[in-house]
């Protein structure tokens, strides 16, 4: 037995090479502020007024320097060498500085572990996003989307596709989301997913679907072969589709 040359070989686009998350950008004036932090603690109020003069001194020094006149860090060390002085001058003779109970610093705590949690969480919903699409791509290839239920979050899906493809309008994924939205398959059998959509969906899915539930109420026998047009209508000219359907569903409600 020969083997036919070249080997046949499927055609399947790879998946989108996943990209590492960008690093949050280093923010000078927070590093110089936590420095201080640590330097001060456990320090008294002579101790604190001391280095709050060195710090002065730098500054004056820096100023006489163009490369150093703008230095985001020495400000911001400065200011809160200035800060804790004036919180210990309010404090008791005998108080020791501490950040752990320093409200300035809990509440900056808090803050930056509430942005770390949203952060986390966009990261969570983008791979959530992004593996989603690489099923309903391998999907698409192998001809079996139309037996796919939607999910929640397909929406989202189907925009991370078009990233992908450049802008690029996916006419199989659009036609599958309107004929799904349409039959109320999947989460669009909740009411309010399909209100969701309205914002979710592009004006042509939209028109495609709300054409689709017209003609399928007005002709419950047509085959899905039939009703194939409207996807290249909604496409072409999803306002008038969306007029078309308006009336046709006018139409039947007449009846």
């Amino acid at each position: 037995m020969t083997t036919p040359w070249p080997p046949r070989r499927t055609a399947r686009r790879p998946l989108a090479p996943r990209v590492a998350a960008p690093r949050e950008p280093a923010d000078p004036a927070r590093i110089g502020r936590r420095v201080v932090r640590r330097r001060a603690k456990g320090m008294d109020a002579a101790a604190v007024a001391a280095a709050l003069e060195d710090a002065r001194f730098d500054a004056r020094q820096n100023s006489r320097h163009e490369d150093l006149v703008d230095n985001a860090r020495g400000r911001a060390e400065l200011a809160e060498w200035e800060r804790i002085d004036q919180l210990l001058a309010a404090a008791p003779t005998d108080a020791d500085y501490d950040p752990d109970t320093d409200d300035v610093v809990q509440a900056e705590l808090a803050t930056e572990a509430a942005t770390a949690a949203d952060r986390e969480a966009e990261l969570r919903e983008a791979a959530r996003v992004a593996a989603r699409a690489d099923e309903l791509q391998a999907l698409r290839e192998l001809g079996t989307l139309e037996q796919t239920e939607p999910r929640d979050g397909d929406e989202a899906a189907r925009d991370e596709l078009t990233r992908r493809a450049g802008g690029y309008v996916q006419a199989d994924i659009d036609a599958w989301l309107g004929r799904a939205l349409a039959a109320h398959r999947g989460h669009y059998a909740d009411p309010a997913a399909r209100e969701a959509a309205a914002g979710l969906l592009p004006q042509p899915v939209l028109a495609h679907a709300a054409l689709l539930s017209a003609l399928t109420r007005l002709v419950p026998a047509a085959a899905p072969g039939e009703l194939a047009v409207t996807a290249r209508l909604a496409a072409a000219d999803p306002e008038a589709t969306a007029d078309l359907a308006a009336l046709l569903t006018r139409a039947h409600s007449a009846r």
